[in-house]
């Protein structure tokens, strides 16, 4: 055999064999990986697409993690991976394992921030979540005025929600998330508001929408609340609210409030100041948002607790002190 036929033969065998390979390439990258269960894993900033590989390789999902880095460099998507937690399901091939790095296709997190919280009890929760990465000093609240944008420390300016976040998602951008609905939903409700309220911006209405989330959990009742507080400004009268006083107290709070308590000088004492607190007092949610800017329309000024979770509402002094009687000192139910 001439050098010229060996030459061709041996590129019909080179040929032959590269062909071959892009069969077994092909098959690889489309094959589904190793895996018979949920396969949960993580990729944190600075993990390459190779090390992603190699770790895979090595927990046995990936057979063949030549090709798999080959798939990677040959698409470009190598260096476009996102951070984040993935879950690959049975039947999951390595060309969908790439694109789901790709995509930022990750496990999503949350955390619920509730109604009536403070401030400091849903960074709380949001720093508590080991998914979110903590960058915020709780004890700084300069820091917390700077970020949401606030003159006085920004109680009740971010909205009470379930966030979706994925690992490594900061407390800042969760904060902002929720500072960002809250500005939405009170000046949406702001905008359909009752003519003739006692507020001069949509604050003061946040300020009242809080009041009215921490004196009722009743949804039946919010109108009626926020009815007897604006008719109570509207005439000169103080609110008098326990939960501003509590609020007001801080940390010093037993969980008993005192008629001591109700005389103590305090900026959040609506016993003895009139008008509105200078903040919230606790994260409200839309209802009492709604509540505050659309008020039941009765002449009802007073309202006592009955025991139960509900409230006795009434017009006169006479008639309120009788319900006080009845339902607070044990004289009636």
């Amino acid at each position: 055999m001439t050098s010229k036929k060996r030459l061709i033969l041996w590129l019909y065998v080179l040929l032959a064999c590269g062909v071959i390979r892009c069969v077994f390439y092909i098959q690889h990258i489309n094959s589904p990986l190793v895996l018979e269960t949920d396969y949960i894993f993580d990729v944190t900033p600075g993990t390459t697409f190779n090390r992603v590989v190699t770790r895979l390789a090595s927990d046995g999902v990936i057979e063949f993690p030549f090709d798999a880095k080959l798939y990677g460099r040959l698409t470009g998507n190598a260096n476009r991976i996102l951070v984040g937690d993935y879950a690959l399901r049975p039947g999951t091939s390595l060309r969908e394992l790439l694109d789901k790095l790709v995509t930022g296709d990750v496990i999503i997190h949350q955390v619920v921030l509730v109604e009536g919280w403070t401030l400091a009890q849903a960074l709380a929760a949001i720093q508590d979540n080991d998914m979110v990465s903590t960058t915020l000093d709780p004890d700084n609240p300069d820091e917390l005025m700077t970020l949401l944008e606030t003159e006085t420390y920004p109680e009740g300016v971010i909205f009470p929600d379930t966030y979706n976040f994925s690992r490594g998602t900061t407390d800042r951008e969760i904060l902002l998330r929720a500072r960002t609905l809250m500005d939405e939903i009170l000046n949406e409700e702001w905008s359909t508001r009752d003519v003739g309220l006692p507020y001069d911006s949509p604050y003061e209405a946040l300020i009242m929408a809080s009041i009215i989330e921490k004196e009722t959990a009743l949804g039946s009742e919010r109108e009626q609340i926020a009815g007897v507080f604006v008719r109570r400004l509207q005439r000169g009268m103080r609110l008098q609210t326990d939960p501003t006083v509590i609020y007001g107290l801080g940390a010093d709070f037993n969980g008993d409030l005192t008629r001591a308590n109700l005389r103590q000088a305090s900026d959040y004492n609506t016993y003895m100041n009139a008008g509105l607190p200078p903040t919230p007092i606790a994260l409200p949610g839309r209802e009492s948002i709604a509540a505050s800017l659309h008020p039941d329309q009765s002449d009802t000024l007073y309202f006592v607790a009955r025991g139960d979770g509900s409230h006795y509402f009434s017009s006169t002094l006479e008639e309120h002190e009788q319900a006080v009687e009845q339902y607070q000192l044990g004289n009636g139910q």
